[in-house]
């Protein structure tokens, strides 16, 4: 089965990272046994995409190889779906010929690039951020949902996990990977009590060695908490979770930002300066307070999701 969370080392999809999710990330994460996730948009120009899923591929199976015992997780390719993208169908076609087992949709959902990835037994996961949203998704044919919710990084929604996950579990039983502030295993673990399959973790990769962002923006990350994220669309025309610092650093005020036109969205061009000046961030990052390797973070929270697995099952047990 694609879409185990029994499979990995702990139930946590890396999410993919405008900009900061490139090969040697999510190699590290698969290899750790969590999957990992890139937007397809990071690979540029167009003819890398192909070059980086071949050599995800190659390393990944050259792992597989040597240590049989511990295979790496799949995965996953983000496609901005929305017509302002105009890479989507080049961008379908190399995950198409790559076979890409789980590609992440965004933005839209569009029937043609779900049947494409279907041809070959692929799965969409499609993310969302309220139960209207979810239920097209799943009418167009997506295979799974991510629950986009309140305090999460990059494009978020308003609503809170609790009630996300309630309303989209009394109708739809298939995958669920939960995003919003999760940054430790007892998060994690809590995403699982809800109803999610897996956790969405973003933030807190960001914060790793192997991750492609400057060396201010994970101290940055270090140095912050959730009272340092500023939510608002002026940026990129969709409602998202920034650092105040970098806010800051770019020369506006925090406490004082305009609505942006969200009919001005373009992921591909200019509108990639808001990813790179100014940084994104999920509310969860206070429980980020060094920068480790991929490895080590997914070691941490899979150390801390065991933990708290054992003590509520000892608390179960003790009121038995």
């Amino acid at each position: 089965m694609i879409l185990s969370p029994h499979a990995l080392t702990v139930p946590v999809i890396g999410a993919p990272l405008f900009i900061v999710s490139q090969p040697d990330l999510v190699i590290a994460q698969c290899k750790a046994g969590i999957i990992g996730a890139f937007p397809s948009l990071n690979a540029r120009p167009e003819p890398v995409l192909d070059e980086w899923l071949d050599r995800i591929e190659r390393e990944l199976a050259e792992h597989d190889a040597a240590h049989p015992e511990r295979p790496s997780a799949p995965f996953a390719v983000n496609l901005i779906v929305h017509k302002s993208n105009p890479r989507l169908m080049h961008d379908l076609e190399v995950c198409v010929k790559h076979r890409v087992k789980i590609v992440i949709t965004s933005l839209g959902a569009r029937p043609e690039v779900n049947e494409a990835i279907h041809s070959y037994g692929g799965v969409v996961l499609h993310d969302v951020i309220n139960d209207a949203f979810a239920r097209k998704a799943i009418e167009k044919g997506a295979d799974g949902l991510i629950p986009v919710a309140a305090g999460a990084g990059g494009h978020a929604g308003r609503l809170s996990p609790f009630a996300l996950v309630q309303e989209f579990r009394a109708w739809f039983d298939g995958p669920l990977a939960l995003s919003g502030a999760i940054a430790n295993g007892r998060s994690v673990l809590a995403a699982r009590a809800m109803g999610a399959d897996f956790a969405y973790v973003g933030s807190a990769f960001i914060a790793t060695r192997e991750a492609n962002a400057k060396d201010e923006y994970k101290e940055m990350i270090v140095a912050s908490s959730a009272d340092d994220i500023v939510y608002t669309n002026l940026f990129t025309g969709v409602h998202g979770n920034y650092l105040r610092g970098s806010i800051e650093r770019a020369g506006y005020d925090p406490g004082n930002l305009p609505e942006s036109d969200p009919s001005k969205m373009n992921f591909a061009n200019e509108k990639s300066k808001a990813w790179r000046d100014i940084w994104s961030a999920g509310q969860g990052i206070g429980a980020i307070a060094h920068v480790p390797t991929a490895a080590e973070l997914v070691a941490r929270l899979a150390r801390e999701y065991d933990e708290a697995l054992r003590a509520l099952v000892a608390d179960r047990e003790v009121r038995a």
